[in-house]
């Protein structure tokens, strides 16, 4: 038996229709932003909102419902909890083994300024995270890293959600753009190429927004320059190498290019910037906003840093190095597909081909698949708990010792674990009962203004999903369509789509949930934390849909 989409309301207009299907976001927004109620609060409240919306809106049937919530589910519990789980099980057992303390002195002594530890980790070693792994990895390891070296857990996380927007659309080896375009059936190179022409000149100023972000503009002083040489040259790899070599390498050969020049940088110019301790208040600021007065954390005297062996500093980087290792042999592809072989594929029941997908949003009637992958063995999390194995046995860990680290672990995931289930389950049942292609039908009837708002689109996929994969495969083929029927580039529109999510990712309650997780934020803090980047991820995505007009109308690309 199968179930037949519909787009329109009520028998009501595109208008009211859009209205009443972003009712879950609404509600969201509300429940976060204004009513400053948790996370998992907002994300169980909205999940019962779009059922109510999928079963009597859109007519879809209960039990179909109860299936699409639950697909949206499993994929929360996996790939993405798996990946989360691993990748801070692997920081507490450096910090367990007394290895992060090494690991934080060793950056302490290449600078001791918070802004430029911030661009190493959350930018740097964050981009190249999100380029192996994606998923949450960068987010979940780079701000654990800056909690250790003292940053507070809400500056942490604001500012690796910031920098975690310039590398998104090349994130996991590429899969956002490779699904861009094997969904709408464009040419890759021409895809990645787009993508990186909207997506490089605004990491070009993400180092240096995100300085001015969580420090203010006094905190700009002294770190202009090497905020700028970071975000050109990571900005200018990302565009070479998505324009010639395609997408797969793309974040990992900017980040490491950038880390390179950033530590010459700071080493050649250690000597002409010395630590002003007139300048103490700003960077303790900086390094722990969102701090009452009561519970920031007392001036102390500086600590005289250890100078380690060079042998001591790699043995303490190396479960990192390990993590790095492992994520790249599981992207490669002979490896690849041994794993994949181990792969079961899961027809999702009372799911699988029942939704039927109607014009205009496809040519013709189309089944809608349902198929969830369990790729156990491939997925970046495996590669993340083999780092961590390896790293214990390395480490010398005892069983009892780690035993206690994953029992930390589990508690503290457990509020983040269901807050990404009830959003995943949320975007799935938007998916499955046509309410997204409500909303992508309201944004197509945006006429000369469509560049602008086809970014918006890719920003609310990716607000609902938390995945600019994801988003791409859901609105991209929407785009292609409503790009030819108004006669704008297809490949634009589609690049616009998977741009414009870049800036949603730092908004969506799943990449919230994981921040959340990693680092310990209350709910009072994950509720400030959201309508910090919110304000921010409303600018840039202003910024991103002027970058979209000016391709479409000026430079024509």
């Amino acid at each position: 038996m199968t179930w037949q989409q519909t787009y329109l309301l009520f028998g009501f207009g595109r208008n009211v229709s859009f209205l009443l299907a972003a009712l879950p976001i609404f509600t969201m927004l509300l429940l976060l932003g204004v009513l400053r109620k948790p996370s998992w609060l907002a994300g169980l409240c909205g999940l019962a909102v779009t059922f109510v919306l999928a079963t009597l809106g859109y007519h879809m049937p209960v039990a179909t419902a109860l299936s699409a919530t639950a697909y949206g589910a499993a994929f929360g519990l996996f790939p993405i909890c798996w990946i989360i789980f691993w990748a801070i099980t692997l920081f507490r057992v450096t910090v367990e083994t007394g290895q992060f303390e090494i690991i934080k002195d060793s950056i302490g002594r290449l600078t001791p300024d918070p802004r430029l530890q911030a661009l190493l980790i959350a930018f740097t070693f964050g981009g190249f995270l999100e380029g192996a792994s994606g998923f949450g990895t960068p987010v979940a390891i780079a701000a654990s890293m800056l909690i250790g070296l003292g940053f507070s857990p809400f500056s942490a996380s604001a500012l690796c959600l910031l920098a975690n927007t310039a590398p998104v659309a090349f994130g996991s080896i590429g899969i956002p753009v490779v699904t861009l375009a094997g969904t709408t059936g464009l040419p890759l190179d021409q895809v990645s190429r787009a993508v990186a022409a909207i997506c490089s000149p605004l990491a070009v100023i993400v180092p240096l927004y995100l300085v001015l972000a969580v420090g203010g503009a006094g905190a700009l002083t002294g770190v202009v320059v090497p905020a700028l040489l970071g975000g050109a040259v990571f900005g200018g790899m990302q565009y070479v190498v998505a324009a010639y070599f395609g997408p797969a390498l793309t974040d990992i050969l900017a980040a490491i290019a950038t880390m390179c020049v950033l530590i010459v940088y700071i080493r050649a110019t250690a000597s002409d910037a010395p630590w002003h301790p007139e300048h103490a208040s700003m960077l303790r600021r900086f390094a722990r906003m969102g701090e009452d007065e009561e519970s920031a954390v007392p001036a102390t005297e500086e600590r005289v840093i250890p100078d380690y062996p060079l042998r001591e500093v790699l043995h303490a980087w190396m479960p990192y190095g390990l993590l790095v290792v492992c994520v790249l042999l599981w992207g490669w592809a002979p490896l690849q597909r041994l794993l994949n072989s181990a792969t079961v594929v899961v027809k999702w029941p009372l799911l699988h081909d029942v939704v039927q997908r109607m014009p205009p949003i496809v040519a013709g009637e189309t089944p809608y698949h349902a198929l969830f992958n369990l790729n156990w063995l491939s997925a970046s999390g495996t590669a993340c708990m083999v780092a961590t194995l390896l790293s214990v046995m390395a480490l010398r860990m005892s069983v009892r010792e780690f035993g206690r680290v994953l029992a930390a672990v589990a508690r503290q995931l457990s509020l983040p674990i269901l807050t990404i289930t009830s959003v995943l389950g949320i975007a799935f049942l938007m998916n499955y009962s046509g309410a997204t292609a409500t909303l992508g039908l309201a944004f197509s009837a945006t006429g000369v203004m469509f560049p602008f708002f086809s970014v918006l689109l890719g920003w609310v996929g990716v607000f609902l999903t938390g995945s600019d994969t994801s988003s791409n495969a859901l609105f991209g083929n929407l785009q292609v369509v409503t790009a030819n029927s108004l006669g704008f580039s297809p490949v634009l529109m589609a690049a616009a789509n998977s741009s414009g999510g870049v800036m949603g990712k730092m908004i969506s309650l799943q990449t919230i949930a994981v921040a959340a997780a990693a680092t310990g934020l209350t709910a009072g803090q994950q509720v400030k934390l959201f309508r910090f980047t919110l304000r921010h991820s409303i600018l840039l995505i202003m910024v991103t849909g002027g970058v979209a007009l000016l391709y479409a109308y000026v430079f024509h690309f």
